[in-house]
């Protein structure tokens, strides 16, 4: 049989991978809900028409099934979190009590070309909250506080979190005389990826900017602070309107809010690519891996969720959690304390004992002490070398011909010691896999 190839861009985690992405998960869900967000997890499927009013066509994965190859696809697998979010906040709002905080820890499907960093099929770690009519300003730093408090427990390089106003942009290049602030808005947002002076250079030739003009967006855009200060950088430049002042006071309050935090940092470049963000936007990036670009984003977003009797304004930030764990998986930057969920191995004496083994297995188990029979009677060496294999901490022998005589080994120490079956607990240091940054 031909050996098969691995698709690009769809991951596939070795077991001890999955468990280190099972553990930032959980801490993840742990985080969001230590601040009320409940959990939801919407369809994967949404019709085109949904997908296309906020995404590209080139992005987004078709499905039809095999005998309807001829008929047109109706329906396609959503390419982020914040899009069937709003869709089903918008279907369900009668059923919803506002403010609604929501996490979705979900896959998505992008149909993009496959790069370090850029997957086909990945997930998504989100946080929304949205509001009928108004959506107070202290949630635009509720977001980020949550973001940093969680990074700031995971195994991960130095993270860092970036913070603009798209009211400060679309306020500054209206004040300059810029019509089409969408596109200027677009274009900046490359500063990172393209430089200064294609910057300059796409801003000048494609929109028709005078090159002075384009030249106070540059400056404005290589602003960043790591506190308030920003506020009187952009002041200086003499310019203020109304859309303009309102994105300086929110931004100041965000970061005023933030005081206390390190790692946060006001950066006026940042942008946002997708339209539907009105206001307050976040980027992200790990140190030694700014090549993966923002590694969390998201923003505010005023009509994204809206019908036709309401207003519904949200905010949300969103957590790349295989662009980061595929690069550190790459480079064996992770380990976990064992590779199996499994805290105690069942030695088996005999075969005639399997019973006995099973049994002792059962009592751990309803203590809640992960544990597995070893699979063959063999002598105890080479059962010992089995966990140490699996990273499994302990070995249990018990004595077929005296049911109340166990021993309990550490393989770690060595130290072999009596138990009571039905009293022993697991040290709370090992009721969990821990994962550490190598």
């Amino acid at each position: 049989m031909a050996k098969r190839k691995k698709l690009s861009g769809f991951p596939e985690w070795l077991p001890e991978e999955k468990l280190i992405e099972q553990f930032f998960i959980d801490k993840i869900r742990a985080s969001f809900e230590l601040y009320g967000f409940g959990p939801l997890e919407p369809r994967s499927v949404e019709p085109l028409e949904v997908l296309l009013s906020k995404g590209d066509d080139k992005e987004i994965y078709l499905l039809n099934r095999l005998n309807d190859s001829n008929k047109k696809a109706e329906f396609g697998l959503h390419f982020d979190m914040t899009v069937p979010f709003a869709r089903f906040v918008e279907q369900n709002r009668g059923q919803l009590l506002f403010p609604y905080k929501r996490y979705q820890i979900q896959k998505a499907w992008r149909g993009e070309r496959p790069q370090e960093g850029r997957y086909r099929e990945f997930y998504q770690a989100d946080i929304d909250i949205i509001a009928e009519n108004e959506l107070d300003i202290s949630y635009d730093a509720e977001l980020p506080r949550i973001i940093l408090e969680l990074f700031s427990k995971l195994p991960v390089p130095k993270f860092t979190l970036k913070i603009n106003n798209r009211k400060i942009l679309s306020g500054f290049y209206q004040a300059l005389g810029i019509k089409d602030t969408a596109a200027s808005l677009r274009i900046v947002d490359k500063l990172d990826k393209i430089g200064a002076d294609k910057v300059l250079e796409l801003l000048i030739n494609d929109l028709g900017i005078e090159q002075k003009t384009a030249q106070q967006c540059l400056n404005l855009a290589k602003i960043k602070t790591s506190d308030s200060s920003f506020y009187e950088k952009v002041k200086a430049f003499g310019f203020s309107n109304e859309l303009l002042n309102e994105g300086l006071a929110e931004l100041k309050f965000v970061m005023d809010s933030l005081s206390d935090l390190e790692n946060v940092y006001a950066d006026l470049s940042i942008a946002r690519g997708l339209d539907y963000y009105t206001g307050t936007v976040f980027e992200s990036e790990m140190l030694g891996y700014e090549r993966l670009g923002s590694i969390c984003s998201g923003g505010r977003y005023d009509n994204l969720a809206a019908d036709n009797k309401i207003k519904l304004p949200g905010i949300g930030i969103s957590i790349g959690l295989t662009r980061i764990l595929g690069p550190l998986f790459k480079e064996k930057r992770l380990e976990a304390s064992r590779k199996t969920p499994t805290a105690v191995l069942v030695a088996l004496v005999d075969d005639n004992s399997r019973a006995q083994a099973n049994e002792v297995a059962k009592l751990l188990r309803q203590r809640n002490i992960a544990s597995e029979v070893h699979h063959k009677a063999q002598n105890f060496g080479k059962q010992i070398r089995a966990a140490e294999r699996k990273g499994i901490p302990y070995v249990w022998f018990y004595d077929p011909k005296n049911p109340d005589k166990h021993e309990l080994k550490d393989i770690r120490t060595g130290t072999q010691l009596a138990v009571d079956l039905y009293t022993w607990e697991l040290p709370i240091a090992d009721s969990k896999i821990h994962v550490s940054l190598l």
